[in-house]
């Protein structure tokens, strides 16, 4: 049986992710901090005939990602969804709390979550994937997002030194970084304001977090011998972080 484990599972990617590969045969293990969300997710991934585990914890604490994730040893699968992005200022009207936020879950927790599943799968000598989802924001900062582009810059230099670190024990690792994906992400973003938060994709068909999920399905079905380090998708209405065309 196929282990997946999909941090962030509760909305958006994480919860498409987790939809999409759910299967027969497949053990889909759930992570987030939203238990009633994280149950209906459950209901869902086991009536397409896929086992599921939830686990209830914050990738924030290391305390947790060892109590949570310690016991399950091996898995086949981890995609690193869990992250966010905290307020749209300039640097110095940046709130701290925000800031911290945006370090712990998307660098720090993507690196507590790593290195206990990766050490896993090398003990485990049966190669294994890892996919992280970055953004565009990891190489093309923008006015406003100094702190949540570092981040998701941390993610793609971690990827990519990743897919170095664990080449010799087998272990496939790729890089998602969309661009516009109209999920939760600008509601957490401007801190529940939906009607900012919905301005932002008005005159644009943005991606889904099913397109995102399909393109990760593509990068798992792919033959052991094709790896894709790094994969950019877009809606067709942009081309990069300062270039979107609105109708």
């Amino acid at each position: 049986m196929k282990r997946i484990l999909v941090t962030g599972a509760t909305s958006g990617i994480g919860r498409a992710t987790a939809l999409r590969l759910a299967a027969p045969d497949t053990q889909m293990i759930i992570t987030g901090r939203r238990t009633e969300r994280l149950a209906l997710l459950k209901q869902e991934i086991e009536a397409k005939g896929a086992e599921c585990l939830v686990l209830n914890f914050d990738v924030r604490s290391e305390a947790e990602c060892k109590e949570f994730l310690e016991p399950l040893g091996r898995v086949d699968v981890l995609i690193n969804n869990a992250g966010l992005a905290a307020g749209l200022e300039h640097i110095d009207r940046g709130d701290t709390a925000d800031w911290d936020a945006m370090i712990d879950t998307n660098v720090k927790g993507l690196l507590y979550v790593t290195r206990i599943i990766s050490r896993a799968m090398v003990e485990a000598g049966q190669g294994g994937h890892i996919i992280n989802i970055g953004s565009i924001a990891g190489t093309e900062p923008y006015e406003n997002g100094a702190v949540y582009c570092a981040s998701k810059h941390a993610v793609h230099a971690i990827s990519q030194a990743m897919r170095a670190d664990l080449l010799s024990a087998g272990i496939k690792v790729g890089e998602v970084r969309p661009g516009m994906v109209e999920t939760e992400f600008s509601e957490v973003r401007f801190h529940g304001d939906k009607e900012r938060a919905a301005g932002v994709y008005k005159g644009v068909d943005p991606l889904t977090g099913a397109d995102i999920a399909e393109a990760i399905h593509w990068m798992l079905s792919l033959p052991p011998h094709m790896n894709v380090n790094d994969i950019v998708l877009m809606p067709t209405q942009q081309a990069g972080a300062y270039y979107t065309h609105k109708r």
